[in-house]
């Protein structure tokens, strides 16, 4: 039947053509978004103390890093279109798995997509005056064109990623070493100020905008079906992006640290053009070349969450938890055509209904549990499974599993506590998932 080619031995339907490099540029080009341009800003507002900042961007690192660690075992044993969702239907069957989709289909990868189309019609608006209609239709036609790439194959999509990957980790990387040069900057602002205070509980909110600008290390998962060499590329991958995204965002918030004090930086808008304006080598086009790096960097992600975000609703769909018909692969791309224009739609409809802060609030929100739930699968699947091949075990097994659960355990539960309303809507949209699925299973037993 054209668009049903044959089944490979893991059961995947398209061409495993992506390359290990395409995949640590997915890795990084999901990760490194627009949220390091402004999410510093926040963590200095919420924290004050320099030693705490710099802490929780530490925290956030090594939290994401144990994430990789973990999800390397999962990807390297598992090697599935739809990350996630493979591990969860896996190690606790077709519910948990259904419901990580169903937020993915109505919330996170809609928002994700409306978020990120947002950020970068707004700093194109630097360049092209935008008004605030303007920028929607923008974000939405940001949305389309690259849809468009992505319907034509995964091997456009992917050149595309490597090339604005690799320009957006080069421009941060210079940023975070030139922010060294920035007149008025100096060790003095490490020091802690009179006055200055923090919480664990403050940590941990702070926590939660930082995990954000890291999200994205476990979304290369997805493209599983399509990695050549999966049992090895992937875990690799997986480390190697986690790895990199950590070290540049270390690298930046110390520079930005030494070019502003932290009450600077708490009372800054647009943190990384300020930096960029005491920057003697960049002068007055400072602020033109850091509008520039977050339309590049929006741009790359953006691709980055069209190539990962699709494969979700396409594995569902494969695994009959979904309309069978958005498991179609184009005859002539070798794309999941099908999902591809589902995430399409439904990001164009978020980003004509929602601000940028609700996007953000639904994308922060909605993904940990089901992160949490598949880090805890190692366990499970090493109890129920342990005949099967792992090419790559967890290093520091249990810790490292076991340091992610927690950190993600506290890091919602104080979610829940400091923001209970958008807390408890996220976790309502995902609950409200369980009677969709029975019905489902009632009504259409094979959609």
């Amino acid at each position: 039947m054209r668009g049903w080619p044959v089944a490979d031995l893991w059961g995947e339907r398209m061409p495993r053509s992506v390359t290990l490099l395409q995949t640590v540029a997915v890795s990084v080009g999901v990760t490194i978004g627009s949220g390091i341009f402004r999410v510093p800003a926040t963590v200095a507002g919420q924290l004050q103390d320099p030693r705490a900042m710099l802490v929780c961007w530490v925290l956030g690192g090594v939290i994401a890093l144990c994430g990789a660690l973990s999800i390397a075992e999962l990807a390297g044993a598992l090697p599935r279109s739809g990350g996630v969702f493979a591990y969860l239907l896996e190690a606790y069957g077709p519910l948990p798995a259904f419901l990580f989709g169903w937020t993915e289909l109505i919330v996170i990868r809609a928002a994700a997509l409306g978020a990120i189309a947002t950020i970068f019609a707004e700093y194109l608006g630097y360049f092209w005056p935008l008004s605030a209609a303007g920028v929607r239709r923008c974000a939405a036609i940001a949305i389309v064109f690259i849809g468009a790439v992505n319907y034509l194959g995964v091997q456009r999509a992917a050149l595309l990623q490597t090339v604005t990957s690799a320009l957006k980790f080069a421009a941060l990387l210079l940023l975070g070493l030139l922010a060294f040069t920035a007149r008025g900057g100096g060790s003095a602002h490490f020091a802690v100020q009179p006055g200055a205070f923090w919480s664990a509980s403050a940590l941990a909110t702070a926590l939660i905008p930082v995990m954000w600008t890291y999200d994205g290390w476990a979304d290369p998962a997805t493209m599983a079906g399509e990695i050549r060499d999966p049992q090895r590329n992937l875990p690799r991958a997986l480390i190697a992006g986690a790895l990199c995204v950590m070290l540049v965002y270390l690298l930046v918030n110390v520079g930005f640290l030494y070019a502003l004090a932290p009450a600077q930086m708490a009372g800054s808008r647009l943190i990384a053009a300020d930096v960029a304006e005491q920057i003697p080598l960049l002068g007055r086009a400072g602020g033109g070349a850091i509008a520039a790096a977050v339309v590049l960097a929006a741009f790359s992600g953006l691709n980055g969450s069209m190539l990962t975000g699709a494969r979700v609703f396409f594995a569902m769909a494969d695994r009959d938890l979904f309309f069978r018909s958005v498991a179609r692969v184009s005859p002539r791309f070798q794309s999941p055509s099908v999902a591809i224009g589902l995430a399409t739609v439904l990001g164009v409809a978020y980003v004509l209904a929602n601000d940028f802060a609700q996007l953000a609030d639904k994308f922060i929100l909605g993904i940990w549990p089901f992160y949490a739930l598949a880090v805890a699968g190692i366990f499970t699947l090493r109890r129920r499974q342990p005949q099967l091949p792992r090419p790559y075990r967890v290093f520091g097994y249990p810790l490292v599993p076991l340091v992610f659960l927690v950190a993600s355990v506290l890091m919602m539960g104080n979610a829940l506590v400091t923001a209970p309303r958008d807390t408890g809507f996220t976790l309502l949209v995902i609950a409200a998932g369980v009677p969709v699925y029975w019905l489902r299973r009632r009504l259409v037993p094979r959609a």
